[in-house]
């Protein structure tokens, strides 16, 4: 990983709760991604500092290996350099690699909404016919940040976001992977505190708890991204390992 994306640990703040009977020790990214790839990743979300550059040299390491990927912006934060950065130290193309790449962005959370819906289902119906044989992963990058909007009032971005995951889980368990990055740091907010039962400190009704706590309980597997001098450490704070599992969490 890139230099840059490196920093104390002590200007870390974490998204959720760490999950007590999780005891895993911290993985590198690469790991990580070696687990997903191999498994059945249904929906992964890590969440942390610079989420954005993350998500870029994720989308770099699968297009690396042949994988097809399609990535939803609703943060302005992909950057195209890092996929190039990560070509050029494993030896290939960069144009190779972006070329697997799509990628569209979203500025409000309404159009976030039609990209989760509508505009995915036609990206992936395209990249099927393409490459019939192997479905293309689908990155998030800050799938609430749009709808944080303090213009866009509670009572619509409820029932907006509850569709937008609907739409999501019924790819998901169509076999689609997802990897969602959502990071928790913001110009204008502090970075969201843990989370407690009953709510979040003192954000128990804001909007902003809500999304962060639906996001979460949405996942199937969530690592919270850990940056320090020695490059990205990723630590499990949640898995769900039965599918019955996914399926009750996304109707509670």
């Amino acid at each position: 990983m890139d230099s840059k994306l490196r920093t104390p640990n002590s200007e870390l703040r974490t998204l959720w709760e760490r999950d007590p009977k999780l005891t895993t020790l911290p993985l590198t990214l690469d790991e990580v991604l070696s687990q997903v790839q191999t498994g059945l990743p249904g929906k992964v979300l890590f969440g942390g500092e610079r989420a954005g550059e993350i998500s870029s040299y994720v989308a770099g390491w699968l297009a690396g290996r042949g994988i097809d990927v399609i990535v939803l912006d609703g943060a302005n934060r992909f950057d195209p350099y890092m996929v190039s950065s990560f070509a050029r130290k494993a030896l290939i193309s960069p144009e190779r690699l972006l070329k697997r790449i799509r990628i569209a962005r979203a500025f409000t959370c309404y159009q976030m909404a039609t990209l989760m819906g509508e505009r995915l289902v036609s990206l992936l119906r395209e990249e099927g016919m393409a490459a019939p044989r192997q479905k293309p992963w689908v990155i998030l990058l800050g799938p609430i940040t749009t709808f944080f909007d303090e213009d866009v009032p509670e009572r619509e971005v409820r029932p907006l976001f509850e569709r937008s995951l609907r739409k999501i889980e019924e790819m998901a368990l169509r076999g689609v992977p997802f990897l969602l990055f959502q990071s928790n740091g913001f110009s204008e907010n502090p970075p969201f505190p843990p989370f407690v039962k009953g709510g979040v400190k003192g954000l128990k009704n804001s909007k902003r708890a809500y999304l962060t706590r639906r996001l979460f309980q949405f996942a199937n597997e969530a690592w919270r991204i850990d940056l320090d001098d020695e490059g990205p450490k990723m630590i499990l704070e949640k898995r769900i390992n039965k599918i019955a599992d996914c399926r009750s969490q996304i109707a509670d």
